[in-house]
């Protein structure tokens, strides 16, 4: 883990809509789908999402950047850099970036009877990260 995090981790899908929200651990590298935060014209639901770290009280923020296949960046790769700035500075935690493709794509093959998985996506991006950073 970087710096030896250790404890609860908060990751976010991020979209202009919808921003979906996985809990995860760093012991058991474990995650999973927590909530679904509506955003409006990219202004996410501040006061939802501050009664998620008020519950968790999350030790990092895990945020997904939405990249082309290519690894090229895409129009949601700098609003959602920015979003993690916001969280990082509203809740006084480190964020941590992990570049996603496809995610959204993954969490529909997981989860085919619902009709938003943006929470199943957060899980996804988390599980990705929590592995990538395993010791």
């Amino acid at each position: 883990m970087p710096n030896t995090i250790s404890g609860v981790v908060l990751g976010f899908d991020f979209g202009l809509r919808r921003i979906g929200v996985a809990v995860g651990q760093t012991v058991t590298q474990t995650a999973s789908p927590e909530a679904i935060v509506k955003s409006k014209d990219g202004k996410p639901d501040w006061d939802h999402i501050t009664r998620l770290f008020e519950s968790w009280k999350p030790v990092a923020i895990v945020v997904g950047l939405p990249m082309r296949l290519d690894g090229s960046e895409q129009a949601l790769t700098q609003p959602a850099r920015k979003f993690g700035q916001r969280l990082s500075g509203r809740y006084h935690c480190p964020v941590y970036y992990i570049e996603e493709q496809l995610s959204s794509i993954a969490a529909e093959n997981r989860q085919l009877k619902q009709t938003h998985i943006d929470d199943h996506a957060a899980q996804i991006i988390l599980e990705n990260w929590l592995e990538a950073n395993s010791l």
